[in-house]
């Protein structure tokens, strides 16, 4: 984004909200209070984003989306730069069903708030169900994204299912986490692993064979292309409302 802007003259500040919408409603509120010319979000929750984006809507500020969706049945987002998280949850699923050999009881590790997500998992479930049917996912679990919620997530499913053949984590620390606590079981190498996002740490441990490997995202080029969208917009054109981003595999190099 950052290169992209400089190419355009922009300027870019950034904010974090770390997962609370109340936080990014404020972030969005002082953004409007400082006159900027357009506001981005990742939505922290899908569906509570709305009245944020209203209040931007009427503020005649416009709204893009990048990476998560909104799907708050208010406000209105000009476009929507996203990997095709569908795919890539299709890309998961191919990765575990190989690794498995088609056999085997598999659990999610999920974060079901997140549009992107849903999305990964609704290609899973399609994926393994159309080309995997030895394989039975036999838990479903949210662990909010966050490692340390995966790695506790991961030691009650541990116990659960002692037999437990593999993991789809729905980012890299779901999967990372998941990781942690296989480890701490004594069971790695046993317990076949696939995140997603590819990030550095994920793809030592794929490496090192420790996961099997990633759906590929590119964060860059979802970046680069929503600068783009507002370009075209503050140049009077109108984008698509969605633009998808393939999304690739990493494995072990």
């Amino acid at each position: 984004m950052k290169s992209e802007a400089e190419k355009y003259g922009y300027a870019i500040s950034f904010v974090d909200a770390n997962h609370d919408q109340s936080k990014q409603t404020s972030q969005v509120e002082d953004f409007i209070s400082k006159h900027v010319d357009a506001i981005i979000l990742s939505p922290a929750d899908s569906k509570a984003v709305g009245p944020a984006i209203v209040e931007a809507n009427n503020a005649n500020v416009p709204v893009f989306t990048a990476d998560i969706a909104s799907t708050a049945s208010q406000g209105v987002v000009i476009t929507h730069v996203a990997s095709d998280n569908v795919q890539g949850g299709k890309v998961a699923a191919d990765l575990l069903g190989k690794a498995l050999n088609g056999q085997g009881t598999i659990a999610i590790i999920d974060e079901p708030e997140v549009t992107s997500v849903q999305d990964r998992v609704k290609g899973f479930k399609q994926e393994l169900a159309a080309k995997y049917p030895g394989i039975s996912i036999v838990a479903d679990q949210t662990a909010g994204g966050e490692r340390s919620q995966a790695a506790n997530v991961t030691d009650n499913l541990l116990q659960r299912f002692p037999n437990l053949s593999g993991i789809f984590g729905i980012n890299d620390d779901s999967a990372l986490g998941a990781l942690q606590s296989v480890n701490a079981a004594g069971k790695s190498g046993k317990i076949r692993i696939v995140g997603y996002d590819a990030n550095p740490e994920a793809r030592k441990a794929i490496d090192a064979g420790l996961m099997v490997g990633d759906p590929e995202q590119h964060p860059d080029i979802i970046g680069k292309l929503t600068i783009d969208q507002i370009h075209d917009y503050f140049s009077g054109k109108t984008p698509p409302k969605r633009i998808p981003v393939q999304v690739g595999a990493y494995t072990k190099h």
